[in-house]
């Protein structure tokens, strides 16, 4: 097998593309929260505000946001999550920073970015961004430009995104970073109602308006849907509208569809550095067969280092056939010894813990206005785009668009962009402020 070498751009692109050791803790003087640290409780918020800990303030922030939080759960739901041992998960950019230089941070901690005129603009209903798998908040939300060409799904980006868009349009806006880029939606669900509850103090409203990305969009759901860990918290009518861009509704299997190509971007021998899931546990790179189950998107005695991918995993081999031209397509999907590969196969991912059924079959209130943003185009540069069925380069549209289990849809519409644009390209940003201010 050779080696395949990917230019820097290159490689920026396919870190974002990604859908999808002894435990890596935290700093003891992290742990122990900040010095000043504030306790946030009562008010409209709920009995939830008082597990959440302000722990540190930035106002020195790039990006153009005002000013950045770091905040701690102390709800005891939350668990030290797996990260990849090669570092590729790593917390890096100001994030790092903002994390107090903790390159893994516990799962009880997040971001909350706060953007220009947050309590001045006139809209009144605020809005929180939710940004997508092994993404963060600057370059999903402020500057899609933020790994050079490529990295936001065509050959030039640009340096502002759907941040500073809808500030100019008169909204409130924040948007949340995770601690995990790959990790558990059970806590990011749980976050996403931390930090509205956080958002509804500061600006005094009783509902926020949500826009979740891609894998943000699945956890928006969760939480508007009341799928929760024990412990976790119930949806507490506190959405006023959902917006769901790019969201694998129906689920998606796009790394078992297309696990050779996908996987040579993973596995290091084969010049991988990719934080994503590999569909596979073994490959040959040079002639020689690489075990790297801590890779791959399986719950193995290494560990379990893509929890929120599993989560999304649903087949649609009925609906659209295999591709059988690419290398080892059979066993990639169905499991077994294929000619350069190993793979579990994606009936036994799906049974370590996909929550597509339980997601639709809890349903999305009808009290929420919710929105379905979905894209047409499978020509994301420099990656094996989506092409066995009509899609973003990432997620078939007949997954995005699926209205099942949503109780009230507001809107449903396909823009011709593919999987990366739709969170910065204005065919976008100008159909969801059309969608967040209407009645």
């Amino acid at each position: 097998m050779y080696k395949r070498w990917l230019p820097p751009a290159i490689t920026a692109l396919l870190i974002v593309c990604a859908l999808l050791v002894p435990h890596a803790g935290v700093s003891g003087a992290q742990e122990a929260g900040a010095a000043g640290a504030t306790d946030v409780a009562g008010g409209t918020a709920g009995a939830a505000a008082s597990n959440l800990v302000l722990e540190q303030t930035f106002t020195t922030v790039s990006n153009g946001w005002s000013k950045v939080e770091r905040w701690k759960d102390n709800n005891p739901m939350f668990a030290v999550e797996d990260y990849p041992q090669d570092g590729r998960g790593d917390q890096d950019g100001q994030r790092l920073t903002f994390f107090g230089g903790v390159k893994k941070p516990h799962s009880s901690r997040f971001l909350l970015y706060y953007a220009p005129k947050y309590d001045t603009n006139p809209v009144k209903t605020p809005v929180l961004l939710v940004h997508g798998a092994n993404d963060n908040a600057d370059r999903a939300w402020a500057n899609p430009n933020e790994l050079g060409s490529y990295g936001c799904g065509a050959i030039s980006c640009p340096s502002t995104g759907m941040m500073q868009d809808l500030v100019g349009k008169g909204y409130k806006v924040f948007a949340i970073n995770f601690p995990h880029k790959q990790g558990d939606n059970y806590y990011s669900a749980e976050q996403i109602h931390d930090a509205i509850t956080i958002i509804r103090n500061v600006t005094g409203e009783s509902k926020v308006d949500v826009i979740g990305w891609s894998k943000g969009a699945f956890a928006s759901r969760m939480y508007a849907s009341s799928v929760k860990k024990a412990g976790g918290t119930s949806y507490s009518q506190d959405i006023r509208k959902l917006v769901l861009v790019g969201n694998p509704n129906k689920g998606f299997d796009y790394i078992f569809r297309h696990g050779w190509s996908h996987n040579l971007s993973i596995f290091p021998e084969c010049g991988g550095v990719v934080n994503a899931p590999s569909p596979h546990t073994q490959m040959v790179c040079w002639g020689i067969s690489r075990n790297h189950p801590e890779l791959s998107i399986y719950n193995t005695a290494s560990g379990n280092f893509f929890p929120g991918q599993k989560q999304m995993l649903a087949k649609w081999v009925d609906e659209y056939p295999l591709p059988v031209l690419e290398q080892d397509w059979y066993t990639t999907y169905h499991g077994g010894q294929g000619f350069f590969t190993n793979s579990n196969g994606i009936d036994a991912a799906i049974q370590q813990g996909s929550l597509v059924e339980p997601i639709l079959n809890a349903g999305i209130p009808a009290s929420i206005q919710t929105y379905l943003l979905s894209g047409d185009q499978n020509d994301i540069p420099a990656i094996h785009s989506e092409h066995t069925g009509p899609s973003d380069g990432v997620v078939f549209i007949a997954s995005a668009a699926a209205v099942q289990g949503i109780g009230n849809v507001a809107g449903n519409v396909t823009v011709q962009h593919n999987h990366l644009q739709l969170g910065w390209a204005a065919a976008s940003v100008n159909q969801i402020d059309q969608w967040l201010k209407q009645n």
